[in-house]
Formats: structure tokens, C-alpha cells, sequence
């Protein structure tokens, strides 16, 4: 059994509506996350009874279980939405894990809600194992990130392009609060509904920041911050989230919503892949101003509460949402350090990275495969012939590797302990957009085959390991296709 709380049900009626879930026909498990239902101190046994599919199918819940969409606004594609919501998604409620914390358990794909739009309210198999896997990736990665508990078939078909085959996902989060949920207050003058959902986040995320004399600045100022930190991390590992609307951005600093998201193989700072980014607004280089352009509408959002006088509450706001460009810097040039093995500071150190992001880019270099190798550079004989090969051009790569020689002269790491650290830095492993294609079409199948899913899961699960026999996983396609895109699944 599974015993939720309901803190969000505490809010006003209007911050959500109730809604059962429509039942499936045939539900049936497609993947469960062991190790995070062990971390929520769920009972697996139950999960994996009849019971527990009926629930993670939305046939079925536990008592007291909320049964809410969530109601928000949101800027997309810079476009503004006075109310958006929960179109497919419930959230279930609360549980605590074993390490004291909050998280919101809610299904994707459980049926169409108030908020749906005309849409059905159904996922597809194929979207539901891509967020399942990208997301289960990127916390392997270490990045901040909404989890996947469970993947449930439900023997209905949906229709897309075309029939395909029905599921719903198990989310956790820290919460769903988006920046678009302040939005949706903010924008019908609702300054009670603001305070009170302010205040919920604070306590929930940030209980510090009631201590401040301004705690609704150290909201902000927080969620700046931690999307700073957030959006460095996905540069650096160059995931691509394909639709940062202020919908998809949440006020905890997790990533959330995997859509259209990929990751990059050759480095080039304008690559899209999402289908419905016909503009390119949210590439790859783009993300680090769109985040920053996404909590200057939050900042917005909190004007009324930052201060009564209103020059004063825009002083306050331009004064916080000027931080993260600061911000976002010092946490990418702290990421890249590790990538390149630096321990200590010096002033030059972004300027040697970005040089040799330059030299990928010109040279059609693989981004993963490049740190990677650069790894082993100075402890494995081969591996520097095996780095120049990554170069189409390789030109300015020789005496790139002398001068981060030269800069490792002020580090004190041996050969072998800097590729430690390093590797740990440099993942072997990522979401490589061919295989998780790949994956999903065996999943979406007739026949509906799942080994390629849960051998490239496993892979997943241990990106920094050269994992014996996983070799496939840790390769770019042999041809990459310039139109790939990918698609919201909605």
C-alpha cells in the first residue's frame, strides 16, 4: 500500500481541479525503477501486484490519493498562454523519502483533464520510455532532474502521426511548480493566489529564505541561482532540452518535461532537433539566455510581492535577474574545469576550454567522445592519436594540447590520478539520439521488444564506467542525419 500526503490540496480550489484518471484496458509493466522506489520507501512487492499496476496504470488508487491537474500559464515559444495546466498528467501526492524530502508521484498520459486543450490526455509508449530513459540518464549524470518510477502499457491505441501503442508514466519530482504557475496568478492580478503559492514554494524548497527580511527576494533570488547552476550542467553534458517554455521550468532547479530533447554528437552550438523549433529558439547556445529570459518573467511574476512601491519591487527584480549571467558562468567554468582536469583557478581557464569548443565545432569533433579521450591523453599511449582522429580538421588541436599541458604544470594530480578525475568529469556514456530511437521502435512495436530498452537503460546507469562489452553504446552513429528531429509526443 502507498500512503500519500496532499500538501498542494491545502492550496486554494484554484490552483487545481480534480479529476480521476480514465481507466486502460490492459495495462501491463513495461519498466520499473527498483532503486528509486527504494529511495522513496515504497513497497515493491505491492508496485508490482495487481494492485499497484492498477495504480500506476490510473485504473486504481489508494486512499488519499489527490487526483489533481495542476493549473499554470506560460510564455511558449515566447508567445503567452494565460492558462495552460495539466493536459494528461495527475499528480497522486506526496510521499517522503528515506532522506526526508517531498516528492510529488504523478502519472503522464492518464487522461484528458479541464486543461487538455482538445487534446486526448494520452501518452505514447514511445514518448513515455524516451522521458523514462533521458531522464533516468540524466540523473545517472548527476543533474538535477525529475525521475521516472514506472512505464505502464495500456493495451489502447492512440492516434498521432498514426496508431500507435498507449502508456503512462510514473513521475517524481520535487514538485511540478513551474515558473509558468506564478505566471498564471500574476496575470489574472491575483496577488492573494501568488502569496500563498510564494509561500508554499518557500517552505517546500526553500525554508531558509523565510528568515530573510524579503523572503519572496530569496525566492527568487534562490531559483535564479539554481537554474544557473541547472542549465550549466545540461551545456555540459550537451543535452538539449528542445522546449524551455516557462512551463518546463520549474522553481525547484529540476529539469522536467522531456519532450523533443536530444543530445548533441558533433559539436555545433546551433543545433536543434526538436520538430516544432522552427526558429531555432531553443538550440543548444541558446539555452544559457533563454533560462535567463524565462526568470526574468518569474521576476515579473513576484513584482508585487517584492516590494509595495513598484519602482522599488523592479529596482530589486532587475537587481537579481542581473546575477545569472555571473552566476551561470562561474558554475559552466567550474563544470569545464573538472572536464579538463583543473583543480585549481586560474584566470585563463574558460578561455583554453571555449578554445577548444571552438576547435570541435570547426572540426566536427564528437563533444562526448573529445573529453572523453582527452581523459586519457597523458596515461594511455594510444589515446592521443585516438583524439586527433576525432577531428575533421585538425589544425589547432596539437598545439591546443600544449598549452593545457602547459596550464596542468600549475596542478599537482599524477598522470593516472588527473584520468580519474577526469573520467569522472567526462562521461563514456550518454542518451546517443540513434539508439534511443532505435530502442523505442523495438518498444513501440507489434511485438513490442524491450531488450533494446533496458540494455541501453543499463548502459545509462553507468555513464562514467568504461563498461566491458557496452562499447556500442559509447559510439556516435556512423552517419549522422542533419534532419533528425525529434517530437513532443502530444
Amino acid at each position: 500500500m502507498l500512503i500519500f500526503d496532499t500538501t498542494y490540496t491545502n492550496l486554494p480550489e484554484r490552483f487545481f481541479t480534480r479529476r480521476a484518471a480514465d481507466p486502460v484496458k490492459e495495462p501491463r509493466l513495461l519498466a520499473l525503477n527498483h532503486a528509486l522506489a527504494a529511495e522513496l520507501g515504497l513497497d515493491l512487492d505491492w508496485l508490482e501486484s495487481d494492485a499497484g499496476l492498477a495504480m500506476l496504470a490510473g485504473n486504481a488508487f489508494p486512499e488519499g490519493a489527490a487526483t489533481i491537474a495542476m493549473v499554470y500559464a506560460g510564455h511558449q515559444f515566447g508567445h503567452f498562454s494565460p492558462q495552460l495546466g495539466d493536459g494528461r498528467a495527475l499528480l497522486l501526492g506526496e510521499v517522503i523519502d528515506r532522506n526526508g524530502h517531498r516528492r510529488d508521484i504523478q502519472l503522464k498520459g492518464s487522461g484528458p483533464t479541464p486543461y487538455s486543450r482538445r487534446g486526448d490526455g494520452r501518452a505514447a509508449v514511445g514518448p513515455v520510455l524516451r522521458e523514462y530513459l533521458v531522464s533516468e540518464a540524466m540523473h545517472a549524470l548527476g543533474i538535477p532532474t525529475s525521475r521516472s518510477l514506472a512505464a505502464v502499457a495500456t493495451g489502447e491505441w492512440i492516434f498521432r502521426e498514426g496508431a500507435v501503442p498507449g502508456g503512462v508514466l510514473t513521475r517524481v519530482a520535487a514538485s511540478h511548480i513551474r515558473v509558468g504557475t506564478f505566471q498564471f496568478f500574476a496575470s489574472r492580478g491575483d496577488v492573494e493566489g501568488l502569496e500563498a503559492l510564494a509561500r508554499y514554494a518557500i517552505n517546500r524548497h526553500y525554508p531558509d529564505a523565510m528568515a530573510e527580511a524579503n523572503p519572496f527576494l530569496g525566492l527568487l533570488e534562490r531559483v535564479i541561482a539554481a537554474q544557473a547552476s541547472l542549465i550549466a550542467q545540461w551545456m555540459n553534458v550537451v543535452f538539449i532540452h528542445g522546449v524551455m517554455n516557462t512551463d518546463n521550468m520549474t522553481v525547484s532547479g529540476e529539469t522536467i518535461d522531456y519532450g523533443p530533447c536530444a543530445f548533441m554528437n558533433t559539436y555545433d552550438p546551433g543545433t536543434v532537433f526538436s520538430a516544432i523549433d522552427r526558429m531555432g529558439r531553443y538550440a543548444y547556445g541558446n539555452q544559457p539566455k533563454i533560462a535567463h529570459w524565462n526568470l526574468a518573467r518569474l521576476a515579473e511574476a513576484l513584482l508585487p510581492l517584492l516590494d509595495e512601491n513598484a519602482d522599488s519591487a523592479l529596482e530589486k527584480a532587475v537587481a537579481a535577474i542581473n546575477r545569472f549571467p555571473a552566476l551561470f558562468e562561474a558554475a559552466t567554468t567550474q563544470g569545464l574545469r573538472a572536464k579538463l582536469g583543473l583543480a585549481t583557478e586560474e584566470p585563463g581557464d574558460l578561455v583554453l576550454a571555449q578554445d577548444l569548443l571552438t576547435l570541435m565545432a570547426a572540426g566536427n569533433a564528437d563533444y562526448t567522445l573529445t573529453f572523453r579521450k582527452l581523459s586519457d591523453v597523458d596515461s594511455e599511449p594510444q589515446a592521443l592519436e585516438s583524439l586527433r582522429a576525432l577531428f575533421a580538421v585538425t589544425g589547432g588541436i596539437d598545439s591546443w594540447i600544449a598549452r593545457w599541458r602547459e596550464r596542468l604544470t600549475q596542478e599537482v594530480l599524477s598522470a593516472d590520478e588527473r584520468s580519474k578525475v577526469m573520467q569522472r568529469a567526462n562521461p563514456a556514456v550518454i542518451p546517443r539520439n540513434h539508439l534511443v530511437e532505435e530502442a523505442l521502435a523495438a518498444a513501440s512495436a507489434e511485438d513490442a521488444d524491450l531488450v533494446p530498452f533496458k540494455a541501453l537503460l543499463a548502459a545509462l546507469s553507468a555513464p562514467f564506467e568504461d563498461q566491458p562489452g557496452a562499447s556500442v553504446y559509447a559510439q556516435p552513429p556512423k552517419a549522422v542525419d542533419p534532419g533528425y528531429r525529434t517530437f513532443c509526443g502530444t
